[in-house]
């Protein structure tokens, strides 16, 4: 097996990671301690912003009267299909209830949970279909009460209208302008509204992701949705600009978003390799600066000699996005096994399901994809079982629980199959021990 890297990435995820886990450390500690007003002096500091945190009803329609008609047009059609997307998701899980030998009847029941909290960014970038991602498929999961928070930005004096638009489109039932670390705690703390999320839900920056993970266990989350990444599976018949722009495309997200090149063809990856700085150049400043970091330090671009090498070299990445360009598209799509969300064919690209074409676009990075997929309508929704059974099907369960238990050493479980079967059949013997 021969891999060659052409470019190695100077940085990792894990970079920053000790400095990120002291300051949200710190910021969550003081925001469960001082409540709400700890909140707000944060948002004062971190986003010069001391307006209103809990969003009504008028600044919801001032919002709604900024958005352009086409603007409203391409959010319901991204709505519609992330939406239709979710309702299919639905529709797939059951309740069901079966009997597994006589009398001993077991099942599942789908229950919502009651509150959940989306993050939508808002700091870079107003990112409108983060909203619709996590806003619309909680609700689809039929959550009851939905809080979204988003960083209040002071050019517009609060929330990005259009967000705050999509947020209410979606059908959040409460807004926060919160931003960041601030806006996690308020939603896992029940801050403003008075519901504590059951789940936090919504990718950000690595303070955004921090907190989501030191917060895991009295909340749930939906995964470690950290700084976007993008792998790109290609071969010699790819088009090498086109996968240069996929890459610049994800690279812009900020300067800690890896975007790696997995080849068979060394002309394709010099060729690609050749136009990244251009296009990067090409961008605006802000986008600029972001994917030329990105692409500096996280970049990597892998030569490997089969099609087998490249499938194990992407699959140790587990990517959170995984595009495929290449002739032979529907053996990866058999052998890939790690990865957030598959985008099959030059036809089709990261910001499509990034933007409207429906499959959720909050998904598993920092090497999440090797045991989770994305955001779902299942995230939102427990699986919980049920139990019944009749008396006569004690007879073989709890004769057998008796024995498994005092085998394991847990007598008070023991006995509780005891006592059952003395009182269910009171004239017969069993065997209560192992």
């Amino acid at each position: 097996m021969t891999i060659e890297y052409l470019k190695r990435a100077d940085k990792t995820a894990a970079t920053g990671e000790d400095e990120t886990r002291l300051i949200v450390a710190d910021m969550l500690a003081e925001i469960e301690a001082g409540g709400e007003e700890a909140a707000r002096a944060y948002g004062v500091k971190l986003d010069s912003y001391d307006g209103d945190i809990v969003v009504g009803a008028e600044a919801i329609a001032a919002a709604a009267s900024q958005v352009p008609a086409q603007l409203k047009d391409d959010l319901k059609f991204a709505y519609d299909r992330v939406r239709g997307f979710a309702e299919k998701q639905r529709d797939s899980m059951q309740e069901f209830e079966a009997e597994l030998s006589p009398g001993l009847w077991a099942g599942q029941k789908l229950i919502p949970m009651s509150a959940a909290g989306c993050y939508v960014p808002g700091g870079r970038y107003a990112h409108v279909a983060s909203a619709i991602m996590s806003i619309a498929t909680a609700k689809v999961a039929g959550v009851e009460n939905v809080v979204a928070c988003s960083a209040p930005h002071p050019k517009y004096g609060g929330i990005h209208p259009a967000i705050l638009y999509t947020m209410n489109l979606c059908g959040a039932d409460h807004i926060l302008a919160l931003g960041g670390v601030q806006g996690i705690a308020a939603m896992a703390f029940g801050l403003f509204t008075g519901h504590k999320a059951n789940i936090l839900v919504g990718p950000g920056n690595r303070f955004v992701a921090e907190a989501k993970r030191m917060l895991f266990g009295r909340v749930g989350i939906d995964l470690f949705a950290g700084p976007t990444e993008v792998l790109i599976i290609a071969d010699e018949n790819a088009d090498a600009e086109m996968v240069a722009y996929d890459l610049v495309g994800q690279a812009e997200h900020g300067p800690d978003s890896p975007a790696w090149l997995v080849t068979t063809s060394r002309k394709l990856a010099e060729d690609t390799m050749a136009r990244m700085q251009g296009l990067i150049d090409a961008l605006p400043e802000t986008q600029r600066n972001a994917a030329d970091a990105a692409w500096r330090d996280y970049g990597e671009v892998v030569l490997c000699d089969t099609d087998e090498e490249a499938a194990q070299v992407s699959d140790e990445y587990a990517p959170e996005h995984l595009e495929i360009q290449t002739d032979n598209l529907d053996w990866y799509v058999e052998r890939l096994k790690n990865y957030g969300s598959l985008f099959v064919g030059e036809e089709t690209t990261v910001a499509f399901g990034d933007k409207c074409s429906g499959t959720n676009h909050i998904l598993p990075t920092k090497g999440a994809g090797h045991y989770t997929g994305g955001l779902s309508v299942h995230k939102f929704i427990k699986v919980v079982t049920t139990q019944r059974a009749t008396r006569d099907a004690n007879r073989d369960v709890a004769a057998v629980t008796a024995r498994v238990s005092r085998l394991e050493g847990m007598e008070g479980h023991a006995r509780t199959g005891d006592v059952r079967l003395e009182k269910y059949f009171p004239d017969e013997t069993f065997q209560l021990t192992p």
